[in-house]
């Protein structure tokens, strides 16, 4: 940042504990040093201020970028206009309903046992509880 030289630097040092003294110059060196401290501080503070600044230039600027490729792709591929999407329905025509889905039915949970189960006599446990809960495909004749 500053460009002195090393003999400027010594004849400095020299004038300043000629006219310091020894006893005060340690004390005057501490006094510099915090306030070439505070100077790099608010140097620092400028700097970062003035990059957040260009930053949110530069953001406001790609967004307006954005915004403008956007609505170009936009008009390029426009949706057909509203009428030909539901040529189908008229006016006079009330737009569908959406019923109730149907709900499935489970069948019963059995517990598989030991015992081979036989064709002839199925388990009682194995019953359903309701018609409800019958398969379509039982023959219900025999109820």
């Amino acid at each position: 940042m500053f460009d002195i030289a090393p003999s400027e630097f010594l004849l400095v040092a020299f004038i300043a504990l000629v006219v310091i003294g020894p006893k005060d110059l340690p004390k005057a060196l501490r006094v510099v040093g915090y306030w070439v401290g505070r100077a790099r501080a608010v140097g620092r503070q400028f700097r970062s201020g003035f990059d957040e600044m260009v930053r949110e230039a530069e953001l406001a600027e790609m967004e307006t970028k954005w915004k403008a490729e956007n609505e170009r792709i936009m008009r390029e591929h426009a949706a057909p206009p509203a009428d030909a999407a539901s040529s189908h329905a008229t006016a006079d025509e009330p737009a569908p309903v959406m019923v109730e889905q149907p709900q499935m039915i489970e069948h019963p949970h059995v517990v598989p046992s030991d015992e081979p189960a036989s064709a002839e006599q199925p388990k009682a446990s194995a019953a359903p509880a309701s018609d409800a809960d019958v398969p379509a495909t039982v023959n219900r004749a025999s109820s």
